[in-house]
């Protein structure tokens, strides 16, 4: 907000399908949105709780449709061209231990993604995904600080390295912005080559 003097941030549980409506409802015009919200609670496949399962479609998954389509209603409604992010994973694409949930709602995120841009690109609304490695944020850090753990991560990124939290912001300003005015239904991978090693 103090980069950005006229974002109004709103805070609530995108879980809350009713509360979400009024807000996001009630906030615009619009004519880009990132898709960001995301849980990640790992468990063995054997150990997958119902609990578990169904925050992580609420929020991976269910919350993304349903803000996309408040705000592509909205588009719509100007007849605005628009743009929509949605962040994905590399755990999309490769299977991860204890990822199981996880790496099924980032890979449903995806198809997602593609039936939206399908659907919403005759009304100039592209939808795209970015899809990273692990990302430098509170989250990536609490998966990935056991040090043996992120060891064997980072051996299998050709580049070395977990992404920053920049590598990921620039690759959707990319995405929102006319320089990929042709490009929808797409998937940018920000993994450091960790899907070809």
């Amino acid at each position: 907000a103090p980069q950005c003097p006229g974002i109004e941030p709103l805070c609530l549980d995108l879980a809350d399908w009713d509360a979400t409506e009024a807000a996001v409802g009630a906030a615009g015009p619009f004519e880009l949105l990132v898709n960001n919200a995301a849980v990640a609670v790992l468990q063995p496949f054997l150990e997958v709780t119902r609990a578990a399962l169904q925050r992580s479609l609420d929020v991976n998954l269910q919350a993304v449709l349903h803000v996309s389509q408040i705000v592509a209603r909205q588009m719509i409604a100007q007849g605005v061209p628009g743009a929509i992010v949605n962040v994905s994973s590399q755990a999309s694409q490769r299977a991860l231990r204890d990822h199981a949930v996880y790496c099924s709602t980032k890979s449903a995120l995806d198809m997602l993604s593609k039936v939206m841009a399908m659907e919403l690109g005759p009304h100039k609304i592209r939808v795209n995904t970015v899809n990273p490695t692990v990302v430098m944020t509170d989250m990536g850090r609490i998966n990935w600080s056991d040090p043996q753990k992120s060891a064997a991560m980072i051996s299998r990124i050709p580049l070395g390295k977990f992404a920053e939290v920049d590598d990921v912001v620039n690759s959707i300003l990319f995405l929102l912005s006319d320089k990929s005015a042709m490009t929808t239904g797409s998937s940018l991978m920000v993994d450091g080559g960790f899907l070809v090693s």
